[in-house]
């Protein structure tokens, strides 16, 4: 019989720890530029594809880049690093290829419909935006808000990860690292959903207006992790 109690007071710290990585994951989400099907189109700033895929993807890169890291090296900042590392990496080459697609593929210039200069270049928007849509590709303030968003999806996924492999069991390696990174992928796409239903559709980065719901989501993420943590801790503590 598991001894709840116990296994809790072992892994408390990691149960933080999973809860703060889900949290930076939610929030991660709303940095990046998501533009769905609309951005496929060229109708829509962003990245042509939903929230779930790119946080997904943004927290699986930093489980991989971490997991790396952890079969050489126990230290906690090094992971961190790793995986932020990772996530930006991805999400940099994500943004870039379709960059490259939307100015030399479909033939717009990258400009964004909800600003009209751009916060970082200065340079004019309004002008460059083809009427009827909400902008087009990957301006130069998307593009620094998705590498952001990088690094706090792979600041998070590493957490999840690192506290999951560190939680107290008898477990054999090679089954503490499936069942750990099972919990892990489990963990991120609750962590993806969330936001993507307080973003409903698509957000350009830290400059959109729908920004500033961040709070719900990370509120709402907070709850579902730490209910989710639990179990992970519980269920790998207890073999």
């Amino acid at each position: 019989m598991i001894d709840v109690v116990s296994i809790l007071s072992a892994n408390i710290l990691y149960v933080v720890l999973i809860t703060l990585g889900g949290m930076l994951i939610s929030l991660s989400v709303h940095f990046v530029p998501v533009g769905g099907a609309p951005a496929a189109m060229a109708q829509a700033t962003g990245i042509g594809t939903g929230t779930v895929q790119l946080a997904a993807g943004a927290g699986l890169t930093g489980l991989v880049t971490a997991g790396a890291v952890m079969a050489v090296s126990d230290s906690l900042p090094l992971i961190l690093a790793a995986g932020a590392v990772g996530a930006m990496i991805m999400m940099s080459v994500t943004m870039l290829v379709g960059a490259w697609v939307y100015t030399y593929g479909v033939g717009v210039p990258p400009a964004s419909a909800k600003i009209k200069y751009d916060p970082i270049t200065k340079d004019r928007q309004d002008l460059y935006v083809s009427q009827g849509t909400e902008g087009h590709g990957l301006p130069t303030v998307s593009y620094v808000s998705g590498v952001i968003g990088g690094l706090l999806g792979g600041i998070g996924g590493a957490l999840v990860y690192y506290s999951l492999m560190s939680t107290s069991t008898g477990l054999t390696m090679t089954n503490l690292i499936g069942l750990a990174s099972i919990f892990a992928v489990g963990i991120f796409f609750v962590n993806a959903v969330i936001p993507s239903y307080n973003i409903g559709g698509t957000i350009e980065g830290f400059h959109d207006p729908k920004f500033k719901k961040w709070p719900k989501a990370v509120f709402s993420s907070f709850i579902a992790t730490f209910l989710s943590a639990l179990v992970g801790v519980l269920a790998i503590g207890g073999l």
